[in-house]
């Protein structure tokens, strides 16, 4: 009997809340130029000799609401240093002219390079001396402020009566559009339409105010009435940006304007990279994949499914479902990471005639995937269970003690599949694996450890990145000598190949007892009931895949490497995967320019840059991380070891022993990458375009 694919009933797809509304020392040395906009007093350009010290972080005046917390998950997330002042705190520290600027070796220093304030008066009045002193700090050193959230009014250089292009309503499933100069400006990376979120008729997710600009004031983003709802207001020898919506930092619209917003901010130099990620693991290629039962509303085969009908047939790929997905491929310009098992597929071709289309399809076109080990034959590999309860338990041995899959069996089932994917030339990495339902790792609440055989087994096998479930385990961590990858699972089941039965397992899972559902999401925190349940022809179309859709967008905008993973299930019969991803290509694409791609890494890289954003994140938060500009000269010091990414504008030079090279790789719109001290040098020095 072949082995079928056989998993937890979530397996490819965790419970999640629907329309969930959540508004809420290598010394390194960096040499650039201060990028100053109109407005900014002259001195503030001054050569290197008499201009300021001004340090590459950024203020955040924190009042506790959604705008500046949007804002500061934006500076972490790209690892850009920011110190946070809480408004509202009982003996808080007074923001005066010496906590903003001092004297460092003779030089005036500006301790900050930017400043995140809730709204334009974050101290309550424009007399108060807080805000007197950082309205003076700012005119000195010619430092930006966000306004995170207010409202359309001549005090930030909005008209706002309806004569004027005034304006003040609900902004769900509104289509914003950049102005000239927003597209020429900060949002250099968009292609001029931002839409805003609609997830749901029931609630109000957006709301915003626009207003007609006065003298001083640049837009960059109009409302469907024509008012601005973004833009730049330069007065009193000061720049602000002006923000007129209200927003969350899960938000599309928050997350598609994000990064012109900080670039606002820091005129272009910044600690800190982004880019927009997304990769697609597609798992058990070449084995069958069990089906869900629709009668039984379960898997027949899985544990848990003891009443199971057991008349369902597997699902599994076809030759010309391979083709497809070569062509779809091709035509969007994106690659699949195929993860295979050839042990299953090696007993399925046994089972039937001794001949096997899809694999002799997969293997001819090999070079156009990605390859990656997902063991020979999908063993579990962490405990051995014990399938006669419901859910399984861990087995025992005499002495109680848990029974656990041995080191060689772990080290077999990876070097075999590796080693039958040498033997037909594909170009698969022997690094990288991901275990069968990332098992050997902890699994709650049968497993709260480890295989204490699995660090073993994958250092015989040289694996240096296994991946994990991020809706377990959500942050990198060692096995061993390896690295976990965490993996986002999409709501496509493994267990499906049809529309109709991908929505009747919705259902079960979000529809309420009394509406003939599980009851699943009744009283469980990450999960709300469907008001009704999903018509089974239409609703994977009309609800799942753009909830989904949607999902892996907001991933995709988060400088999040993190893989998605499906199944070789959701590529046969209908193949209902592609929906999906037609829907979050389409749309990104719809939102960027060409000079923002879809950055499409493998496993081995994912796991690289996610090392690299903890360690970078680690060195920031424990205040280890030093950086400032003068002029056209800027120094960072960070601890030894430690890469720093770095962004600058188009133009930029490193200084190297001998001589200057282009510094970093293009991306939307500037020029960044992670960086180290060239050759006998302490230090990296770059050089801004004047």
């Amino acid at each position: 009997m072949c082995a079928r694919i056989r998993k937890g009933p979530h397996e490819g797809g965790t419970l999640k809340k629907a329309n969930r509304l959540r508004a809420g020392r290598t010394t390194v040395a960096l040499i650039a130029a201060g990028v100053l906009g109109a407005g900014i007093p002259a001195a503030s350009a001054d050569t290197t000799a008499t201009a300021p010290r001004i340090d590459l972080k950024v203020l955040v005046l924190d009042d506790g609401g959604s705008a500046v917390d949007a804002l500061v998950a934006q500076l972490k997330s790209i690892g850009l240093p920011y110190q946070t002042v809480k408004l509202n705190d009982a003996g808080r520290q007074q923001v005066d002219a010496a906590f903003l600027s001092d004297t460092v070796s003779g030089r005036p220093r500006a301790k900050f390079q930017g400043v995140v304030a809730p709204n334009e008066i974050p101290f309550g009045s424009a007399d108060a001396p807080e805000q007197t002193a950082l309205a003076a700090y700012e005119k000195t050193f010619g430092i930006r402020q966000i306004d995170a959230y207010t409202w359309a009014h001549p005090e930030v250089g909005l008209d706002y009566t309806d004569q004027n292009g005034g304006w003040a309503g609900v902004l769900d499933g509104a289509k914003t559009q950049l102005t000239a100069d927003g597209k020429a400006g900060p949002f250099d990376y968009l292609d001029g339409t931002v839409p805003f979120e609609d997830n749901s008729a029931l609630v109000s997710e957006s709301y915003g105010y626009a207003g007609h600009p006065r003298d001083g004031y640049t837009s960059y983003l109009t409302a469907p009435t024509g008012g601005s709802l973004v833009g730049s207001y330069t007065h009193d020898g000061r720049t602000e940006l002006v923000v007129t919506f209200a927003y969350n930092q899960y938000q599309e619209q928050f997350k598609v304007l994000a990064r012109g917003m900080v670039e606002w901010l820091t005129q272009g130099v910044h600690l800190g990279q982004s880019r927009n990620y997304f990769a697609v693991h597609v798992d058990d290629v070449f084995a069958p994949d069990a089906r869900w039962d629709t009668a039984a509303n379960c898997t027949p085969g899985d544990f848990d499914c003891a009443g199971g009908s057991g008349q369902t047939s597997d699902i599994r790929m076809t030759a010309a479902d391979a083709q497809y997905a070569a062509q779809w491929e091709q035509t969007n310009g994106f690659t699949l990471d195929l993860l295979y098992n050839a042990g299953s597929g090696e007993e399925w071709k046994a089972e039937n005639g001794g001949t096997d289309a899809l694999t002799a399809q997969l293997l001819a076109d090999k070079a156009k995937f990605r390859w990656e080990n997902h063991t020979y034959t999908h063993e579990f590999l962490g405990c051995v269970q014990d399938t006669t309860t419901v859910p399984w338990t861990c087995a025992k041995n005499a002495d109680g003690s848990t029974k656990w899959v041995s080191r060689s069996d772990i080290s077999g089932q990876i070097t075999n599949n590796y080693n039958w994917g040498v033997q037909k030339g594909l170009p698969v990495d022997r690094t990288e694996l991901v275990t069968g339902e990332h098992s050997g790792l902890k699994t709650l609440p049968q497993q709260p450890q480890d295989n204490p055989n699995l660090a073993g087994g994958l250092l015989d096998a040289g694996v240096k990145w296994t991946g994990s479930d991020n809706s377990r385990e959500p942050q990198q961590r060692p096995v061993g000598n390896a690295l976990t990858v965490p993996r986002y699972p999409m709501n496509v089941y493994y267990n499906v190949g049809k529309a109709a039965e991908m929505t009747d397992e919705y259902n079960w899972i979000y529809t309420s007892k009394a509406d003939g559902g599980s009851g699943i999401c009744e009283n469980n925190p990450t999960s709300t009931c469907l008001p009704a349940p999903l018509d089974t022809a239409t609703g994977y179309q009309s609800h799942i895949v753009p909830q989904e859709a949607a999902t892996a967008l907001r991933h995709v905008l988060g400088n999040d490497p993190r893989p998605h993973y499906v199944h070789q299930s959701n590529l046969a019969e209908e193949r209902i995967l592609y929906p999906v991803l037609d829907q979050v290509l389409g749309d990104y694409r719809g939102l960027f320019a060409d000079s923002a791609p879809v950055v499409n890494l493998r496993q081995r890289d994912i796991g690289g840059e996610l090392g690299r954003q903890a360690t970078w994140a680690k060195a920031v938060e424990d205040g280890k991380v030093t950086a400032y500009r003068i002029g056209t000269a800027v120094t960072v010091q960070a601890p030894s070891g430690v890469v720093a990414p770095i962004t600058a504008p188009e133009g930029t030079q490193q200084q190297q022993l001998l001589g200057t090279t282009v510094f970093g790789t293009p991306y939307a719109g500037q020029r960044s990458a992670w960086s180290a001290p060239g050759l006998l040098q302490a230090a990296i020095t770059l050089k801004l375009p004047a």
